[in-house]
């Protein structure tokens, strides 16, 4: 393994576990967005360009951003005077750990895993790209114009409806017109105005 490699697992590694125990929503959707873009460099530093850039696209540009919005549009203003980690964290850190150790455990004694090295990837970016805008013009389109129509929905549903208010600001302009009908020492000065006196 070499030095980058070992950098960016420590970074993800860390990323994933604050995603994990810190309290504050913002907090944990930013080191999920660490933790994601980490993967994506481990995936490039091995050599897997489609899935590298795939996940940067699909996952750190749409999905944890989309967490964050989220986040920021529904989280209540109010600042509750607590922790920074959550109360459970060391009870989290010892299972994540015990999950770990057994899907590695699991993977290293596989009789799937192949014991040599296996040949470099052939599947290029270069070649996936080729093919999707050849041979897949139709459903890339397609799932463009889902992804655009998902969008729109988000922006729409993310709006501020009109306050009920504004609708009655028009019926409620004229306040000084009640205050003269129902005030006796005004009422003068109202029919004066009605009579074309003033």
């Amino acid at each position: 393994m070499s030095l980058p490699f070992i950098i960016i697992a420590v970074v993800t590694l860390f990323a994933a576990a604050a995603a994990m125990i810190l309290r504050n929503l913002v907090h944990c959707a930013l080191s999920l967005v660490v933790a994601l873009a980490g993967l994506a460099a481990l995936y490039l530093t091995l050599g897997a360009q489609f899935v590298g850039f795939a996940q940067i696209l699909v996952y750190v540009g749409a999905v944890a951003i989309l967490i964050v919005f989220a986040v920021l549009l529904t989280r209540s203003d109010a600042t509750p005077n607590q922790t920074i980690l959550a109360p459970g964290w060391a009870i989290g850190i010892v299972i994540s750990a015990v999950v770990f150790a057994t899907l590695g455990w699991a993977a290293l004694n596989s009789t799937g895993l192949p014991k040599g090295t296996p040949p470099a990837p052939v599947a290029t970016v270069k070649n996936i790209g080729d093919v999707l805008m050849t041979q897949y013009v139709l459903p890339l389109e397609v799932i463009g114009l889902l992804l655009t129509a998902a969008l729109i929905g988000a922006v729409i549903i993310a709006m501020k409806e009109e306050s009920p208010n504004s609708g009655s600001s028009r019926r409620q302009s004229a306040p000084s017109e009640k205050l003269e009908r129902t005030d006796p020492a005004l009422r003068d000065c109202y029919d004066a105005k009605e009579g074309g006196r003033v």
